[in-house]
């Protein structure tokens, strides 16, 4: 690490001089790190479920393309990014644990209410619901992870628990794929859901909130000092790398989401007949083929690429913070024309093929990008900047990546008469652009986050 790295003073005056939360054992680490990444698994199993059902459910309730944008994204969106802040206000001094049990909750059942919904309006309301509990995960997953990990372990393990990502779209598209041509579109949603009732009470009763084992005085002192919202917002302000991290993430979503929500309908629409003759040799219908497929290819790619994010920062970030954003400033663009070409060849092979090649490229930066975060704060801020992070992170990509590739593929196919096979292809081929917009911003953010880092 650069000296003076860890030393630079916050917008609220520097570092508090507050007591340390206690540290956890090597295997209580590494088993809570376990339950909260399967926690996460279903938190984006739940969440991009939605992606592999879109047709039929279009099909069914007679939707447009920016109708199944609304419902894979902005309905879910809205209300996950504005309860994220003062969710995780609350778990900057409330228990932590209980709190993701009470979201894993929330999520599951409105999860499996999707199952049920008869028309567009339900559906939306639905999605509204999985995003309101989805909102209390992430940010007291995060500032546990931080207490429980040593700093120069953070990458790795924030980048494991970010596993849940690939992961959890994979098995969305699987789940989603083969219990959808079996039984239908309703009873995924309602078989995804369930898992999370037990994952609830795993979290409730064995997760441990570290703060509970600091003696009385020390966590009156801790409490005291953690920062209100305004000192909060004036501590986050103040730090031009994180903005910069979470503007350029925050585009980087904007196509993923997007890409996330329309890759099966681009492959329903361009590769059909070749889809089935592939679905008819494993005994498959098409969307049971192609949720294997897509999951996969882009769920264990993904994986790779979030695992190797991590440790390479972990590696590298230990000699050069900026590490942490170089890591993702390259590989963000070397995965735009892996992304274009597999959008643009008629083989449905060789299409596969190549978008494998981008999710281990566009996933490298959840390690390093959400350690630079943690570190560029104080302990006691860590829940609130991961809330400010998502916030933007997913109003501008979840909330509006679905819709803008829909409304884009509905323009292109209807007014510019393309028709909606090309109008989806061109809309995902010009979004994918949008990557070296955010490759420059993670590279722009080198620049002070050394300076800037304080824990």
């Amino acid at each position: 690490m650069q000296a003076g790295a860890g030393k630079a003073p916050s917008a609220a005056g520097g570092p508090s001089p507050v007591p340390a939360v206690p540290p956890v054992s090597d295997g209580y680490r590494r088993y809570a790190l376990w339950v909260l990444l399967i926690i996460y698994i279903l938190n984006f199993l739940d969440r991009q479920i939605v992606a592999i059902l879109a047709e039929p459910i279009k099909n069914e309730l007679h939707l447009a393309d920016w109708q199944l944008g609304v419902m894979t994204g902005l309905a879910f969106a809205l209300f996950y990014t504005f309860l994220g802040i003062p969710i995780a206000r609350v778990a900057e001094r409330g228990n932590r644990p209980l709190i993701i049990a009470a979201a894993v909750g929330t999520w599951s059942g409105f999860t499996a209410l999707c199952g049920m919904a008869q028309n567009f309006t339900q559906l939306v309301l639905c999605r509204i619901g999985v995003g309101v509990g989805e909102a209390g995960c992430t940010p007291p997953a995060h500032s546990l992870i931080s207490d429980y990990t040593p700093r120069e372990k953070r990458a790795s393990a924030l980048a494991f628990y970010s596993l849940g990502t690939p992961l959890g779209g994979l098995l969305g598209m699987l789940l989603g794929g083969l219990i959808g041509d079996a039984w239908g579109w309703r009873m995924a949603f309602i078989v995804a859901g369930a898992p999370g009732v037990l994952m609830a009470l795993v979290a409730a009763f064995t997760l441990r909130e570290p703060r509970r084992q600091m003696l009385a005085a020390d966590l009156a002192a801790r409490r005291a000092a953690a920062p209100s919202l305004g000192e909060a917002w004036a501590e986050l302000r103040s730090k031009r790398a994180f903005w910069l991290i979470a503007f350029g993430a925050a585009i980087k979503a904007f196509i993923g989401y997007g890409a996330a929500a329309f890759l099966a309908p681009f492959f329903f629409r361009n590769h059909a007949e070749s889809l089935a003759d592939m679905a008819d040799g494993f005994g498959l219908g098409i969307a049971g083929f192609l949720g294997v497929a897509l999951g996969l290819i882009l769920g264990l790619t993904g994986a790779v690429g979030t695992w190797l994010g991590g440790f390479l920062a972990d590696k590298h970030g230990a000699k050069d913070l900026r590490a942490y954003m170089s890591i993702p400033a390259v590989s963000t663009a070397m995965g735009i024309p892996f992304y274009i070409v597999g959008l643009t060849v008629e083989n449905t092979t060789l299409a596969l093929a190549m978008l494998a090649f981008p999710p281990v490229l566009n996933t490298l930066w959840y390690g390093p990008g959400y350690a630079a975060v943690q570190g560029l704060v104080r302990p006691q801020t860590r829940a609130t900047a991961t809330a400010v992070l998502l916030f933007i992170i997913n109003l501008i990509g979840l909330g509006l990546g679905p819709l803008g590739v829909g409304a884009i593929s509905d323009l292109l196919s209807g007014p510019m008469g393309l028709g909606s096979a090309e109008g989806v292809r061109w809309s995902l081929i010009l979004f994918t652009l949008f990557g070296l917009v955010a490759s420059t911003l993670f590279w722009m953010a080198r620049k002070t986050l050394r300076e800037e880092t304080v824990s």
